[in-house]
């Protein structure tokens, strides 16, 4: 079984405690329709488990298949240089269906951020290095699609529906509370 070779840091995207017993690590692509499908079961999670669990997203574009994943990106961690990674995330996963450019303005706007920030963010490739960071920690971990899981530092492979990511997650923070 793979494991983080990358280990949870202050470069992450990082909701919950550090306290937490249990860390849940994605590697995701903004236009992957299956990592679309597991934000919405993330959330959930999310809400079940509370401060015993702490989530990090990782960038792992793939625009081989999925031509706007690079943006989306960008998009996010331009969001996110300026306190507003989260609120951008969530918004590109729960407008899928319409990432481009014109969303990309919209949620720039609606964070009240500098639109011309991001196009210069775009023709500067002023996140590659990060992305690229993220995608290169997830090719060491084992990552070779997304979504790619890992729950305290160990690849989980899910076998059918994301919401079986609840189960380990559960029993561990049991485990932790006995």
């Amino acid at each position: 079984m793979s494991t983080l070779s990358i280990p949870v840091n202050s470069n992450d995207h990082i909701q919950g405690p550090a306290s937490a017993p249990v860390t849940l690590v994605q590697y995701g692509d903004y236009q992957c329709s299956y990592c679309g499908e597991a934000f919405g079961v993330i959330k959930r999670i999310q809400s079940e488990f509370g401060d015993a669990l702490r989530f990090v997203f990782r960038d792992f574009p793939l625009p081989e298949i999925h031509p706007e994943a690079r943006s989306a990106a960008v998009t996010a961690e331009y969001c996110g240089s300026q306190g507003h990674f989260w609120p951008a995330h969530d918004a590109l996963y729960t407008n899928q269906a319409a990432l481009g450019e014109n969303l990309y303005a919209e949620i720039v706007e609606k964070l009240g951020l500098d639109v011309d920030g991001l196009h210069r963010a775009f023709s500067t490739d002023e996140f590659a290095q990060r992305i690229q960071n993220d995608i290169d920690g997830g090719i060491r971990s084992g990552v070779n699609g997304t979504p790619a899981f890992f729950i305290n530092g160990q690849m989980y492979q899910v076998q059918g529906s994301f919401d079986e990511l609840a189960d380990p997650i559960g029993r561990l923070v049991t485990h932790s509370r006995d």
